[in-house]
Formats: C-alpha cells, structure tokens, sequence
C-alpha cells in the first residue's frame, strides 16, 4: 500500500544490531565483486540492488518488519552491491531500505553506496500520479526523510507514460518498429519532432523535470532521470527534454531507466540503447527487472500485466527449464541471459532482492557468467534459443501502458 504524502509515515524497529543474526549465510563467497568494475558517468555497480521488493507487491507485512530486509541488505553490500534502487510508489521500501541502512552505518558510511528513488507515482492508477511542482518537492523531501540522507545519487519521474501525451500507433507488440523510418513519425521520434509538445500531458512532464532542477542545483539531488515501460514514449520524452530550455538552459536528463525489456522473453530495449546514448545525448542508462517483474519465475504475481497466452507459454517453457537440469530453473537461465546482454551493452542491471538466499544465488549466476566454462555457456545458449523459439510471435511482446 503507498503511503499518501501527507499521511503519518509508518515505523519499521529494529533490534540492536548485535542482536541480529551475523552468521555463516550472511558473509559473501569469496570472488569477484559487481562493483569491480564501475559503469557510466554515475560509476554503478554492474547489479544494483531493486528494493521494490520491500513492498506488498512482493512480500507479506511479516517478512517487511522482519530483520530479513536488513540481513538482505547487509549480504548485498558485503557482495559489493552498492547502489539501490527504490521509489515512492512502491509501499514502505524507502522506509524499510532508511531503517536498515541506518542500523548499518557503522559498517556502510553513507558514502559506501549510491540511492537511486523515483517520484510522481503514488498509486496504480493514473488519477494517483501527481507531477506538479509541488508535489515533486514535497516528495523529493520525504524520500530524504525517509532514507535518513541529506542528498539523494538520483531521482527518477516515475512511468513518465502515465502524465506524458499519447503518442503511440501501436499499443503492445514489438515497439522496435517505432525506430524505423516509416513509422518513426506515428511516435513523435521522427527528425524534426524532438521539440515537439503534444499537449497538457507533456507540460506537466517538463514542469516536473524543471523541479528537480531546482533541486539538483540545490544539492539535494545529484542525477535526474526518467522511467517508464514504453520504449518509443520514453525516448520520446527524452528528446523533448533535451530540446526544451528548463531552468535557463538546454540539456537531456542525466539517466534514465527502462524496465522489463532486457531479459529472456523481451529484448528490445537492445535496439533503443544507441539512440538514448548518440541522439538523446543520456550519458547513463540501467536496465531493471531481468525477470520480467517476476514473470520468468515458477510463481509470477496474479496482478502481472502480461496477457494470459503468455503466461501460460512461460510456464511450460519453465517446466521444460527444470527437466533440463537447470539449478533453479528459468530463474537461472534468465538471470543469466540478462546479466550477459546487459554486460554486453554496458549496463547496470537492477535485480529484485528479498532475502540473503536471493543475493547469495542472483551473485552465483552473475560470477558463473565470467567463468571459463564452455560446455556450460553452450549449454546456456541453446536453452536460451529453445525458450525463445517456443514463444512465437510473444518473442519481444510489451503490453500496453497505461
């Protein structure tokens, strides 16, 4: 459940921190680190640490008060994970994730790792985006309080798709075809439209980035970014950020972040990547959700937005998965499908975490990647075409959003 702004903030206690378990499964293996090598201008980690896991959408109200977050936390720092991503819309994460890096400090100073939240969305439907001024200060204002810091690393406008006008031909599919020159016009993308404002929506979208401007240059904010699903939208708005003077000048968005299509079943944000980079001018992109928000898992969420010939699809192919001898099943083979591609392009990923068990697993993959096995790469590889063959047309389906 979100929290409304200006409602009483819940509390989430925890025991002296000597009285949290510190045992055998809360140390890393020994090995190499994700922050070994730092990514982009912002210097991340190759796994960023997804915290929306701290929220009902993925965990019961005991596992949150629990001391598991924290040990979740801790585990992932100790591994090297040294930036977390949450945001506002996603229930009590941002205080869960305050309240354990808090109790941590003594280990993780605050300037031992990065926080990235986001700002806008407050609940599931449009009417529960709020992108006035305002709001994204008073927000912004509360994602300190509640992340116990004086500055946040970067702040997103949340599923900018939701404010922003409508322009889009096509609703779900494969939107790399927005990227060719015969369609490019019906997405606002073709040469010529990158200033365009298509109405109320992205004037609200310009105002907010004009907002955390304001508060960037004031310290409190070191990146701004943007976030959403649709791929077409979302370089559509960074284009028309980078063409709108905003605070006295003209400049593009410092990050941005796509969720859900760099993985297994929907890779297209491969396509997009230059463009964000060479004409969109973003120096720093991530990508998050290598399981597609829990869909390639043996139990996706009921609310997930994917249509139900797909997950019907993913669930054989998953079984298919396990009588190949995958440890772990699809989670394996899709977690190590995204890390590789994300690897390739020079991206971080951010991965949902819940407890120590996910870290100690989602590290295995990540490292086993980098080992010189080729039995075991090959072996990875035409699982990964067997999944991708079984779905069909579904292969790099996004559904509709909003």
């Amino acid at each position: 459940m979100v929290v409304p702004l200006n409602s009483p903030q819940p509390v989430f206690e925890l025991p002296p921190l000597s009285d949290i378990p510190d045992e055998y499964e809360d140390s890393p293996v020994p090995g190499i680190q994700p922050n070994a090598e730092k990514i982009g201008p912002l210097q991340l980690p190759e796994l960023v640490f997804g915290a929306a896991a701290f929220s009902s959408q993925y965990n019961i109200a005991e596992h949150l008060s629990s001391t598991v977050p924290l040990r979740t936390v801790r585990l992932a720092l100790r591994y090297g994970i040294r930036a977390f991503d949450t945001s506002a819309y996603y229930g009590p994460s941002e205080i869960v994730l305050g309240a354990a890096l808090r109790a941590l400090a003594p280990e993780f100073p605050r300037e031992s790792y990065q926080l990235l939240t986001k700002c806008g969305r407050y609940g599931a439907t449009k009417e529960d985006f709020d992108y006035s001024p305002e709001t994204i200060r008073k927000s912004v204002e509360r994602s300190l309080a509640r992340l116990n810091t004086t500055y946040l690393d970067v702040v997103y406008l949340h599923d900018i798709e939701f404010i922003s006008d409508y322009v889009q031909a096509q609703l779900t599919g494969d939107h790399a075809i927005a990227l060719t020159p015969d369609n490019a016009g019906d997405y606002g993308l073709a040469l010529g439209q990158e200033a365009k404002v298509w109405g109320a929506g992205d004037r609200q979208v310009l105002a907010a980035v004009a907002e955390l401007r304001k508060l960037q240059k004031k310290g409190f904010i070191k990146y701004i970014g943007l976030s959403g699903y649709p791929l077409p939208t979302l370089l559509r708005l960074a284009l028309l950020v980078q063409h709108t003077e905003l605070e006295g000048e003209k400049q593009p968005v410092d990050v941005l972040m796509s969720y859900s299509h760099l993985h297994l079943q929907n890779d297209t944000f491969k396509n997009f990547v230059a463009h964000f980079h060479d004409r969109a001018r973003i120096p720093q992109l991530l990508t998050a959700s290598p399981l597609n928000m829990g869909l390639l898992t043996p139990s996706p969420p009921i609310w997930h937005p994917a249509p139900p010939v797909l997950r019907d699809t993913v669930k054989e192919a998953s079984a298919e998965c396990e009588r190949e001898g995958w440890e772990d099943g699809l989670v394996n083979l899709a977690l190590g499908f995204a890390y590789r591609e994300a690897k390739n392009l020079g991206l971080p990923t951010v991965v949902g975490l819940s407890k120590p068990s996910e870290v100690h697993e989602t590290i295995r993959i990540w490292r086993e990647l980098r080992s010189p096995n080729e039995a075991l790469n090959n072996k990875r590889a035409e699982s990964e075409k067997t999944f991708q063959k079984r779905l069909g047309e579904l292969r790099n389906y996004s559904w509709a959003s909003p």
